[in-house]
């Protein structure tokens, strides 16, 4: 149902309430996962985007524009402008190193926070009720499915060996046999005689609770000495 234009006491209440328990609910998620966003975050946001709302609707005028007015002010603004700024605090949680990517689906959920925030302030408590309830099937019914996709994984692997180039082909027809695929990137010698590290970027297609890499590491390591080996891809949670 739509809440009055102008809202009671009692009515705030109740707007605020729904807000508070669908940031409480959507947030959980983020909270046990152990983003910079979590529970208390998120439920700041929604009430910041309810509050936001909530203020327009007490102000917001009936009556339009009077004869004797000099000019009226656009109170759409001020949801408006909640909600470009969280998509500030949303990039914040957002970080990048190389290749690897987390926290988008953090900023995410911050603004969809934010829109079910405006939605329960201005009284489409039908409308932002539905849109919690999907937003938290989403979140953790969604990812058991997302877990259990194949998907790109990828990693840089410093091997050292001799100072020979048959490793360049060796070792991508070794970790081929394993459904992994090797391409290889750079050649450095070490202070070791004879000796030079050889990089590889890794990639390979497999759900996220896959086994663990354990078995490709100690094959590696019975042929070759590894030097490094570095996840450069990530869910991006």
């Amino acid at each position: 149902m739509d809440m009055p234009l102008h809202p009671s006491w009692s009515d705030i209440a109740i707007r605020l309430a729904l807000t508070m328990l669908a940031g409480a609910i959507i947030g959980f998620n983020r909270g046990v996962g152990g983003d910079a966003a979590g529970f208390r975050t998120t439920i700041l946001v929604g009430l910041a985007a309810s509050v936001a709302m909530i203020q327009t609707n007490i102000l917001l005028s009936l009556s339009g524009k009077t004869p004797d007015s000099f000019g009226v002010m656009d109170l759409m603004r001020l949801p408006l402008g909640i909600l470009t700024g969280v998509g500030f605090i949303g990039g914040g949680t957002i970080l990048k190193k190389g290749d690897l990517v987390t926290g988008v689906t953090t900023a995410a959920t911050l603004w969809l926070m934010t829109v079910v925030g405006l939605c329960l302030g201005g009284g489409q408590l039908i409308l932002g009720s539905i849109t919690t309830v999907l937003a938290a099937l989403t979140l953790w019914a969604l990812k058991r499915v997302e877990l259990k996709m194949p998907r790109e994984h990828r990693a840089l692997l410093i091997v050292t060996c001799d100072a020979t180039w048959n490793v360049t082909e060796e070792l991508p027809a070794l970790v081929k046999s394993m459904s992994y695929h090797a391409r290889f990137q750079t050649q450095r010698r070490t202070t070791e005689p004879d000796k030079a590290d050889y990089a590889f970027e890794l990639f390979w297609w497999r759900p996220e609770r896959a086994a663990p890499l354990a078995e490709l590491l100690r094959t590696l390591d019975g042929r070759y000495r590894v030097t490094r080996f570095e996840l450069t891809s990530e869910d991006g949670k």
